[in-house]
């Protein structure tokens, strides 16, 4: 089962942070800052792999992938293949990447909703639902649609009968 979603950028700062088992809002900001200090001190040739057992507890392993000022950081139990957790990290980015065509830390700041959605439709409850980026493409583009549509729905009904003087 995946334990956590983390995005944050290299000053530390959460620009997503979803946690699929329940955490207090206290113990998620420790948690956010434990995994940020062990990334920071971490050379850039070493592997994207670290045992979390010290920071998430027991059978808990954490994946990264460093994308310009954005780390993206899985956490994860041992049902779960660390290669295709690194996947699943390129499947997001690649996804966030046609949505908002070559993505960076402003689009998630001013599209967090968005954002929210593609990982919705990638993870859900910590189990994978989705894999192919095309997939979540179309679901996301279905549901920028809906809400189109229903953003287009006039709340107030239009009265012929009233003249305009």
């Amino acid at each position: 089962m995946i334990r956590a979603v983390i995005v944050m950028n290299t000053q530390g700062k959460p620009r997503l942070a979803k946690f699929y088992d329940y955490q207090p809002v206290e113990k998620q900001q420790e948690l956010i800052r434990s995994v940020f200090a062990a990334l920071s001190n971490r050379a850039e040739n070493v592997s994207n792999f670290m045992e979390a057992e010290s920071i998430f507890g027991p059978d808990s392993r954490l994946v990264y992938k460093h994308y310009a000022t954005l780390y993206f950081v899985f956490v994860f139990d041992s049902s779960e293949n660390e290669l295709a957790m690194l996947d699943l990290i390129q499947v997001f980015v690649e996804t966030l990447d046609k949505c908002f065509r070559n993505v960076c830390e402003l689009d998630i700041v001013f599209n967090y909703s968005k954002m929210q959605s593609v990982l919705d439709e990638i993870i859900f409850g910590g189990q994978v639902l989705e894999t192919s980026s095309v997939e979540v493409m179309k679901a996301i583009e279905e549901i920028s649609k809906l809400e189109a549509a229903s953003n287009a729905i006039s709340l107030i009904p239009y009265a012929s009968g009233w003249s305009r003087r």
